[in-house]
């Protein structure tokens, strides 16, 4: 009768329940040994999710914060804050849930798209960063670090002189 229950609570861990809506993930939800171990002292419990919350927290506030910057901006930083509230809230686990659906149903459309329109996305895609990297250094300048070949060709563009 105690490996039935063993085997049920195995398996509750590695399939967490995502239908209640709980505040905070149920210690079945849990598919780390540590994390349930945490779970069992109530103070340890506590701080536990203080500490999860203000990372979490903190990382979600940094991602429109470093939005601006090239290259990704603050997706990641979303996605990381999302990941570590999810650990701990059973409402950031769903909706990473749905983001992930959102990313994989983006992923397969575009993977049925034909070749040529991907190719016209990359182009267009492309003219968007360089016009970013364009209108940042027209705003800021060129910098004086550059080579002096590279900033003598970006004195020739407009508006960069």
């Amino acid at each position: 009768m105690n490996d039935e229950a063993g085997t049920r609570d195995k398996e509750r861990a590695a399939t967490p329940d995502r239908t209640d809506h709980n505040i905070t993930l149920d210690q079945y939800d849990d598919r780390w040994e540590w994390r349930r171990k945490i779970r069992a002292n109530p103070r340890k419990h506590l701080m536990y999710r203080i500490g999860v919350g203000i990372v979490g927290g903190l990382l979600l506030i940094l991602a429109p914060l470093t939005g601006w910057l090239p290259g990704p901006g603050g997706i990641p930083l979303f996605i990381a804050g999302l990941a570590v509230l999810a650990s701990e809230f059973e409402w950031a686990q769903r909706v990473l849930m749905r983001v992930k659906e959102w990313v994989q149903a983006l992923t397969h459309w575009t993977g049925r798209q034909p070749g040529w329109l991907k190719a016209l996305g990359t182009v267009a895609l492309m003219a968007c960063v360089l016009l970013a990297i364009w209108g940042y250094l027209a705003v800021l300048g060129v910098p004086g670090w550059l080579p002096d070949s590279w900033e003598t060709g970006l004195h020739r563009l407009p508006l960069l002189d």
